[in-house]
């Protein structure tokens, strides 16, 4: 074979693969058919631009001395099965083997917080009142004040929702040289304490009442101790003074100079109004007033 083109008889025994070349197909060469004629060949050639990198080609065992159709990637048959890339080992479960299995951490992580929340639970519990301490076997420990709480005013009572006004002697204001004292036995007031000091002129108590559920007749009910003899003294209610006095008697029967036996009560008719009243008792001129005052106390209506 010399070189040049020799005729269009002889490209495709000369040079197989003249039918790839212009001037091959100007001069009749044509593609092989069947690999060439050898038994069990394979048609690996493609036209330039055909061959589609990337993909494995998977060819059909073809049958003895028959050619082979081209190749054709499997996705472009009809009902041809996808293409599958070869990825790291499936993973058990379902997922792809791929890094650390993020999942197992996330479930770790969260029964680590858990475990931390319910510790800080426990801690919260055994500060509680449940939890034992120290103390336990002691005295409790104090949760209020242990402060005296302070008394009422010394010129006000309030009643108790049903309750008229009732006051100790101590709590009412003192004037006149009045005084309180605990040296005799037997008064109803809270300690023992009661007003003395009360036999002489100007001498009085002034209670300031509030509460009175509307106007009308009261009872004032006065608790005093005389040392076995009468007296009186003079009563006040909001600036006017009674021309009843206030009746010490010695109803309890003592025996004279015996204050301790001569505890008992008294009681006048007043006229209240709704609201705040002022009950006055006062040692005045031509009064009798060697007593020791007790309490006092009012009641709905003239009662005896």
């Amino acid at each position: 074979m010399t070189p040049g083109n020799n005729g269009a008889s002889t490209p495709e025994d000369d040079d197989p693969f003249g039918y790839l070349y212009a001037d091959g197909q100007a001069n009749g060469a044509q593609p092989p058919s069947g690999g060439y004629g050898y038994p069990h060949s394979v048609n690996r050639v493609r036209t330039v631009g055909q061959r589609q990198y990337g993909q494995v080609p998977q060819q059909p065992q073809a049958a003895y001395g028959r050619p082979n159709a081209h190749y054709a990637a499997p996705e472009t048959l009809p009902g041809g099965a996808q293409a599958r890339r070869q990825g790291a080992p499936a993973a058990p479960g379902g997922g792809r083997g791929r890094g650390p299995n993020t999942k197992g951490l996330l479930i770790g992580a969260v029964a680590v917080v858990a475990a931390v929340v319910a510790g800080i639970g426990v801690a919260m519990l055994g500060d509680g009142s449940g939890s034992t301490d120290d103390n336990a076997g002691g005295a409790p420990t104090p949760t209020v004040s242990e402060t005296t709480q302070p008394s009422p005013s010394p010129t006000s009572s309030v009643a108790a929702d049903g309750e008229l006004p009732k006051i100790d002697a101590k709590a009412l204001l003192l004037g006149g040289g009045a005084t309180v004292a605990n040296t005799v036995k037997g008064a109803q007031a809270d300690g023992g304490v009661y007003v003395s000091n009360f036999n002489h002129v100007g001498a009085s108590v002034t209670w300031t009442v509030d509460g009175i559920p509307e106007d009308g007749k009261y009872t004032l009910f006065v608790g005093y101790g005389v040392p076995g003899k009468d007296g009186t003294a003079t009563l006040t209610v909001n600036g006017t003074t009674s021309s009843t006095p206030v009746k010490l008697k010695n109803w309890a029967g003592a025996p004279e100079g015996d204050y301790e036996k001569g505890w008992t009560k008294t009681y006048n008719y007043v006229q209240l109004t709704k609201g705040t009243n002022t009950i006055k008792i006062s040692c005045e001129q031509g009064n009798q007033c060697d007593a020791n005052l007790d309490q006092l106390w009012l009641e709905k209506g003239w009662v005896k």
